[in-house]
């Protein structure tokens, strides 16, 4: 009796047309999950592999991450503040427009500048009294064995070298980087 059935349902053409319009749906619809699918993961490797693919900050990240227990930090006061600190082996012009531009970066945090200091590690600049003019300048001495190149570090309140910038780094830039560090963070 099943079988009579059968043959009638496919011996009639509008259950055939039915049938086929129901296939055609769904090959339809796995067609269009398969194609975004698809294209998403095509868009993802396209921008990993050509470049596009980035992040929004202006530094470089710190690799492999250091912590200032691991410098051998020295430094009087709160550390648990974030840091803006100028690493330098002889602090010519350069290096001193840098401090220069830290305080400036540090002013123009307007309420949140008390959630940051400012670090200098290296030889006393000829001119001691050019170094005098920034009383709020903290003196650090590192102690560690792990060499640290020259420049510029974002150091978060847990002891982390955050970002590196070269000396000559455009200070606005340093100033977005800190700012948004500064608003995600709960700490320090």
């Amino acid at each position: 009796m099943t079988e009579a059935k059968d043959n009638e349902i496919t011996s009639d053409p509008n259950m055939v047309a039915v049938k086929q319009h129901n296939r055609t749906q769904m090959i339809v619809i796995m067609l269009i999950a398969f194609v975004t699918l698809g294209g998403s993961y095509a868009a993802f490797y396209y921008a990993e592999t050509t470049g596009a693919w980035g992040t929004t900050n202006n530094g470089e990240f710190v690799q492999p991450s250091v912590s200032t227990t691991e410098l051998g930090w020295q430094v009087d006061g709160d550390t648990r503040k974030w840091w803006l600190w100028v690493v330098s082996e002889d602090c010519t012009e350069l290096c001193q427009g840098t401090i220069k531009n830290m305080q400036a970066l540090q002013i123009l945090l307007n309420r949140e500048t008390d959630r940051v200091r400012r670090g200098y590690s290296g030889p006393t600049p000829a001119d001691a009294a050019w170094l005098a003019s920034f009383p709020k300048l903290a003196r650090v001495v590192v102690t560690g064995s792990t060499a640290t190149e020259s420049g510029l570090y974002i150091v978060d309140p847990n002891g982390n070298l955050v970002f590196f910038y070269a000396m000559q780094t455009n200070p606005k830039l340093v100033l977005e980087d800190l700012k948004k560090l500064l608003k995600v963070s709960h700490i320090g």
